[in-house]
């Protein structure tokens, strides 16, 4: 089962100012989480983040667990290279209810991180191994993703965002569930829409879709 959590506005701690600190921060920053790094030290990657005020850092070296206390994270991810340490966050953090990860132990972990295919942060494709190897998740989402780059096209992606928008303004306009997908399936097919979409005028195409709303019956 893949899940994907709903972070926005939560408090996520990243323990580790490595490589592989970076690549959990980076799969945070599109979740409109705050992201805390604590860490002795950073990579210059993670450094620019924290100038450009994208995450918090707090310059501290990491012997217990006495953060989770402090900082009440909704989640808390572990990236140090001390497995003990790691662990003793971990089972620590479970035990307040706080959803944990630990990078170098997937096992004990909370979840696991899928190798994802991503589209313009519109559509994501996960690829899934349980945990159980990393390394053919990432051969797996590198080999996909050629495949699906074919299939997947600027016009999907485009009708998409079209329809985020159309559907935000329906919950304002019709009442019943049924007619509003009724009202989504006839901006789906609506050929006006669709050439617009197809010629990047994205913003005629939201125009057109909220036009069909306002004559809806």
């Amino acid at each position: 089962m893949i899940i994907h959590l709903n972070l926005q506005g939560r408090l996520v701690i990243v323990i580790g100012g490595g490589n592989e600190a970076l690549k959990r921060i980076n799969s945070l920053l599109e979740e409109n989480c705050q992201i805390l790094v604590i860490s002795n030290e950073l990579n210059n990657q993670i450094k620019t983040l924290v100038k450009n005020k994208k995450i918090k850092f707090k310059k501290q070296k990491i012997q217990n667990s006495s953060i989770l206390s402090i900082y009440k994270p909704y989640m808390i991810i572990t990236t140090t290279n001390d497995k003990k340490l790691n662990q003793k966050i971990i089972n620590d953090a479970k035990n307040k209810k706080i959803i944990a990860y630990s990078s170098d132990n997937p096992e004990l972990s909370d979840f696991a991180n899928p190798a994802i295919i991503d589209f313009e942060n519109t559509i994501q494709i996960a690829i899934f191994t349980g945990g159980k190897s990393p390394a053919m998740s990432k051969k797996l989402r590198i080999e996909s993703e050629k495949i699906f780059k074919k299939i997947i096209t600027k016009e999907d992606i485009g009708q998409i965002k079209i329809q985020n928008i159309a559907r935000e303004h329906a919950k304002n306009t019709i009442s019943t569930q049924n007619e509003r997908k009724m009202y989504l399936s006839s901006i789906m097919g609506d050929k006006e829409i669709k050439r617009l979409i197809k010629d990047g005028q994205l913003k005629r195409a939201e125009k057109r879709a909220i036009t069909i709303l306002r004559d809806w019956k």
